[in-house]
């Protein structure tokens, strides 16, 4: 954990941060203490709302991309190796001190050690609680150019980035949602969790739709939205959607909801969109879903939606159709 790595290299390690100027901390776990650390020269750069409302809330300066120069930057490994990367090119072009990596063995650490150690002079590491800490001194600013990475668009015709969900091609939970959506949806329809725009897209083919709302949390995948999506009819929410509010009532919400934040499944995520849909929809309205066949939502559906079927699937997935969303009485 970081919060066990970063006292034991502040704290006679080895690591010395300047005195003075802000310190940039990259995509820090939401829970962190960030120990050691002035908060008051901390600026948490991160595109996942949830996190960024968190940080914000424990009185954090919060932004989405990166407003250096910093006296110093850490960067917090997330799972994709690309992104990763990314991450770390950023960091050093943004630095004019130290930039410190930490992570987990689970993430990938020991391979970024490893790259960074090929390039530059690496010092420590702290190991402990199955990751690792170090840190290069200020880098010249070009030093990991090849490892930036941005929006991009690929092969498929769709513009994606590292660590987008299902940046490399369509999801096939998604691509199985869109061949069983009805030609009609109604006027107004809302994609909850839209991701880089693929479900988006296809509803937007239906004549009949006046607004579709892209709900995505990660700042990084709306941007990508944005460009993949450029029907006037649509509009961009970087949001949570479990919590997010409209004026209006929906006819029809289409969504494949994730299902974890970290390695194991958090089936309590989709089912936090199920309550959101139920919330969203106007009285006849209809919820369209696709879902990994093992993840428990059935009863979530029934709970709040007086008809629901399963439309079909395969091996791996199951798609539902759920309508009427149940309101609680006062």
């Amino acid at each position: 954990m970081l919060d066990r790595r970063l006292p034991l290299a502040l704290d006679g390690g080895g690591l010395d941060v300047p005195g003075e100027g802000r310190i940039a901390v990259f995509g820090p776990p939401v829970d962190a203490d960030l120990d050691g650390l002035d908060p008051e020269r901390i600026q948490i750069i991160d595109g996942f709302r949830p996190h960024v409302d968190a940080w914000a809330a424990r009185g954090f300066d919060t932004v989405q991309v990166g407003e250096g120069p910093y006296a110093a930057a850490l960067v917090c490994l997330p799972r994709a190796k690309a992104e990763a990367r990314a991450l770390i090119a950023e960091a050093c072009a943004q630095s004019a001190g130290p930039v410190v990596v930490d992570g987990q063995k689970t993430d990938g650490v020991d391979s970024i050690l490893k790259a960074m150690k090929d390039r530059v002079t690496v010092h420590g590491p702290i190991t402990k609680a199955h990751g690792k800490l170090f840190w290069i001194d200020a880098p010249a600013a070009d030093c990991f150019d090849d490892w930036v990475q941005g929006p991009a668009m690929t092969e498929g015709g769709f513009w994606t980035a590292p660590g987008v969900f299902s940046a490399d091609a369509v999801d096939l939970a998604s691509a199985l949602l869109v061949d069983a959506l009805p030609d009609t949806l109604g006027a107004q329809v809302a994609d909850l969790g839209a991701g880089w725009g693929f479900l988006s897209a296809h509803i937007l083919t239906r004549e009949a739709v006046e607004a579709v709302h892209l709900v995505e949390a990660q700042h990084i995948a709306l941007e990508c939205a944005k460009r993949n999506v450029t029907d006037p009819r649509a509009t961009f929410h970087w949001a949570d959607a479990t919590d997010w509010t409209l004026a209006h009532r929906l006819d029809t919400v289409v969504m494949n909801p994730p299902f974890h934040q970290g390695r194991a499944a958090e089936p309590q995520i989709g089912q936090a969109f199920v309550a959101a849909a139920a919330r969203l929809l106007a009285p006849q309205g209809h919820l369209w879903m696709v879902a990994n066949r093992h993840l428990p939502y059935e009863a979530e559906l029934a709970t709040l939606f007086a008809q629901v079927d399963e439309i079909g699937g395969d091996a791996r997935f199951k798609l539902f159709h759920a309508s009427r969303p149940l309101r609680k009485r006062r």
